[in-house]
This record gives C-alpha cells, sequence and structure tokens, in this order.
C-alpha cells in the first residue's frame, strides 16, 4: 500500500514536472508540451488503477489552484478551457495504456508502445476533439482538424514511453507495476 501511495505521488509528480518542460502555444489555446507523456507512462509502468489515480491527483491540485499544467495553468477555470477534454483524457488515457499494458501478453516495449497510442493518443485525442468542439463552438469535423496538429508529436511520444518503459523493466523490473 505504502509503495503504490509513493508510486502514485511520484507520478503525479512527473505529470507536473513534465507540463513545465517549455510548450509550444497553438493558436486556438491548446499548448502542445511533454505532459501527455507522463500521462501515457502512468498507464504504461502503473498500470491501470494507479495510473489513473496519479492523474486524478495531479488534477486535484490543479483544481485547488495549483499551477500545475503545461503552461503554468491551473485552477477550476481549466476544466471549462479548450483543454477540458485533453484534461478529462488524461484519466481515461491512462486508465486504458495501463489496463492494455496489464492484460496483453506482447513483449512489454510493443505492448508499451501500442497501448500509449492506443490510450495516450487515441483516448486522449478522442476526449480532446470533443471538448474543443464544445468549448469552441466548432464542428466534430473542424475540431478533429484543429487537433490533427498534436499528432507526430503524440506518436513520437508513445514510442518514447514504449522505450522508457523497456529501459525501466530491465533497469529495475520490479518497477514496472504494469507487469508486476
Amino acid at each position: 500500500m505504502e509503495r503504490s501511495l509513493t508510486h502514485i505521488a511520484l507520478f503525479a509528480a512527473l505529470i507536473a514536472i513534465l507540463g513545465f518542460v517549455p510548450s509550444v502555444q497553438l493558436s486556438f489555446g491548446v499548448p502542445v508540451s511533454a505532459q501527455s507523456l507522463a500521462i501515457m507512462l502512468c498507464g504504461t509502468v502503473l498500470g491501470a488503477r494507479r495510473g489513473m489515480l496519479a492523474v486524478l491527483l495531479l488534477l486535484a491540485l490543479v483544481a485547488a489552484g495549483l499551477p500545475l499544467l503545461a503552461g503554468g495553468r491551473g485552477g477550476l477555470g481549466v476544466f471549462t478551457s479548450p483543454t477540458s477534454g485533453y484534461i478529462v483524457g488524461f484519466v481515461l488515457g491512462a486508465y486504458t495504456t495501463g489496463w492494455l499494458v496489464e492484460r496483453t501478453t506482447l513483449p512489454l516495449g510493443v505492448a508499451a508502445t501500442a497501448a500509449a497510442l492506443i490510450g495516450g493518443v487515441g483516448v486522449v485525442t478522442f476526449c480532446g476533439i470533443i471538448g474543443m468542439s464544445v468549448t469552441l463552438g466548432k464542428t466534430l469535423a473542424e475540431a478533429t482538424y484543429l487537433s490533427a496538429a498534436f499528432l507526430p508529436g503524440d506518436i513520437l511520444k508513445a514510442v518514447l514511453a514504449g522505450l522508457i518503459t523497456v529501459s525501466l523493466a530491465r533497469m529495475r523490473p520490479a518497477s514496472v507495476l504494469s507487469r508486476a
């Protein structure tokens, strides 16, 4: 139990830290940052439940006003901004990524990369499209077009998540809880 709490807190901190890596602000208000890489790692390393809890912990801190999202954003206002769908997607994406890694018998690198693509890119992007459509008053097609700008970087981050997870498993096999 104590080990799980420590991992959850550490990965919530990792999400926050990667949000401070300089991001690029797109013209329609959504920043491109390394934060989504941490969401993918929550699932590939911690698994579904712990990964989701790490994201929820971070979002509780954001709701309390701490500026922990990309671009130094925090407070309740972010939950109604153009990024609101991505924020919801972070929770579902971390869970989906972890769930897929836990349940597949594929080699860890393949499983982690594929799960990060499905959960960390697919689920997060789907939720982001819905959120942008609602908050910006765009059609789903227009929101999909806007979100396409993220895909090359997100695919790269999914591959990195797979490589990092495999490297971590080689160095400290017991630390990859999604396969424990």
